[in-house]
């Protein structure tokens, strides 16, 4: 495949993530999905072995997600399009809760399947809202709004009963550290696979963007997103920080050290008086390369929802 090929299809797939509306269904990568990025390393794995084990007890499922904003859209309607979506709960059982927080909008929704809406009523959300999570969110605490929501839900559907209201500021969440990866709800080889892929991928290009003459500096530039969203997938949030970090301080050094050296000096020399240069096994030219390859993934998510609906109920709120 021509090296401009590539390009363009690596083009089309960035501009298609750069225009996705931010009220679209977004992806259900585990028991918790912080697309806001309010939750700490801490809270979000607390949070995930928490809502595990509630399930693998009950059977019930319960999932929480954050989202910047929905744009105007209603959050019952966009919490039942989620719910729809991920299929919350199991088939005929419809016993899945979702818990919606949308910091942009200031705005909160628990939304409740069909089989638990006698265990965890719309007027118990809604206290839960009103007496748990507003306090906590209105104060800035959001670790502990959600972490404190979901554990009093929990309470519900395990004893019928709400806990006591917790003291404002014990969020349960110490600081957080910059060198603790926190990841999607994924097994280890799933995650070995996908990381696989995503670098090998970016990582072929950012080497022939170091040790090609000429066009380097443009895929250093075209690179910066990839390596800025895709890591996230494997190492969290602040995993890709580090990586992204590396690789912007990175690839000026080696190329600057590559300049350097015989091989690449005739390289550039080749390319200015030939069009073309043979490096690393391709052969580049003004017009592409000469050697085509392909690649596939494997591996996925082993979090899913179990087939089941909204049945409507549940409580929203604001702050």
């Amino acid at each position: 495949m021509k090296i401009r090929i590539v390009f363009l299809l690596l083009s089309v797939l960035l501009t298609a993530v750069a225009v996705l509306p931010a009220a679209e269904v977004p992806y259900l990568s585990g028991r918790v999905n912080d697309y806001a990025q309010i939750l700490s390393p801490e809270t979000f794995s607390a949070l995930t072995e928490r809502l595990k084990a509630h399930e693998e007890r009950t059977g019930d499922q319960i999932v929480a997600l954050t989202i910047p904003t929905i744009d105007g859209e209603s959050i019952e309607d966009f919490a039942t399009r989620v719910f729809d979506d991920w299929k919350l709960g199991q088939k005929e059982k419809d016993n899945g809760i979702l818990i919606l927080v949308v910091p942009n909008d200031r705005k909160m929704r628990i939304e409740v399947g069909y089989g638990l809406e006698g265990t965890l009523t719309d007027g118990t959300a809604g206290q839960i809202i009103r007496t748990i999570m507003t306090p906590k969110f209105r104060a800035g605490d959001y670790n502990g709004g959600i972490m404190d929501g979901s554990l009093a839900v929990i309470k519900v559907l395990e004893s019928g009963t709400l806990p006591e209201p917790v003291a404002a500021g014990s969020s349960g969440s110490g600081d957080s550290n910059i060198f603790e990866f926190n990841g999607p709800d994924l097994p280890i080889l799933p995650r070995i696979l996908i990381g696989v892929f995503i670098f090998s991928i970016i990582g072929l290009f950012t080497f022939m963007g170091i040790v090609t003459p000429g066009m380097g500096w443009f895929l250093y530039f075209f690179l910066i997103p990839f390596w800025a969203m895709f890591p996230t997938i494997v190492l969290g949030t602040r995993g890709a920080i580090i990586l992204l970090v590396l690789y912007i301080i990175g690839f000026p050094i080696a190329k600057i050290f590559l300049k350097k050296t015989e091989w690449y000096k005739k390289a550039r020399k080749s390319m200015r008086t030939k069009g073309k240069a043979s490096i690393g096994g391709f052969t580049f030219s003004s017009g592409g390369s000469s050697r085509s390859w392909s690649s596939g993934s494997s591996g996925g998510s082993s979090f899913s929802g179990g087939g089941g609906s909204s049945g409507g109920g549940g409580a929203s709120g604001s702050w």
